[in-house]
């Protein structure tokens, strides 16, 4: 049986590396971004939280894309050795690597965790410290979920989010219509591969049918199939992992 194409719809900045991966693995895959990153529209706030970096026990990063508009502030400046960087997913954990912040230091759900998100975080940031009085920055694009923030409220910590970058629903180029285009002629070609829900819904309005898809969490499954996507598997956030639910659908 014939490997479907997948189309990769994380954001831009993540898409080169996860089609070499793939292609490494013997999967064909494309590109569709389905949702843009910016930079903050206001810096202001993101220098000010590494000028106060010293003094946060915790600076939890939502996606690798907060890691990166956070350090593109850093001007040169070392991660501080009192503060802990928190992610939920292994590609923002190999970015914080790549930036310098200490193995020790990045606290991210245990290898095996049924979900990569931020109940399974929450499981090994509970336990590191008694977080009354602690102060903690959250990196995130504009909005998101507050779940972690609530949870560190609770126990005592000031939680302090800070917007980073901003999100976008992406501008179709001619390349990206043709896709779309292909995808709807020949569905049994292609497979879709949705690491937000969100993604999911930049798709309103696109006239799909017949589309199978693989999901990095529930939720995002949930989504998906609300959307008329079937079959729907779930896969952890890795390409090793959504190599092998390919054989699945």
């Amino acid at each position: 049986m014939t490997t479907p194409t997948l189309i990769v719809t994380r954001p831009r900045q993540q898409c080169a590396a996860w089609l070499a991966k793939l292609s490494a693995l013997g999967v064909p895959a494309v590109a569709l971004p389905l949702i843009e990153i910016l930079p903050a529209r206001d810096p202001a706030p993101v220098v000010a939280a590494w000028a106060a970096l010293g003094a946060a026990h915790l600076a939890v990063f939502v996606s690798p894309n907060a890691v990166e508009q956070f350090f593109a502030h850093a001007a040169g400046r070392p991660w501080p050795t009192g503060t802990l960087a928190a992610c939920v997913g292994p590609g923002s954990a190999q970015s914080l690597a790549e930036h310098g912040v200490p193995d020790a230091l990045i606290v991210q759900p245990a290898v095996g965790a049924a979900s990569l998100d931020s109940e399974h975080l929450w499981e090994q940031l509970a336990p590191r410290r008694d977080w009354q009085g602690a102060r903690v920055l959250l990196l995130r694009g504009d909005g998101g979920r507050e779940w972690l923030a609530d949870r560190l409220a609770a126990a005592g910590a000031t939680v302090e989010p800070v917007t980073v970058y901003h999100r976008s629903r992406p501008a179709f180029d001619a390349a990206a219509q043709a896709l779309l285009a292909a995808a709807q002629a020949e569905p049994a070609r292609y497979a879709w591969l949705f690491s937000s829900a969100e993604a999911v819904g930049h798709l309103d309005g696109v006239p799909l049918s017949r589309q199978r898809a693989i999901a990095t969490h529930p939720r995002i499954a949930e989504a998906a199939e609300a959307a008329g996507f079937a079959p729907v598997v779930l896969a952890r956030p890795a390409p090793e992992a959504v190599t092998q639910a390919l054989k699945r659908l």
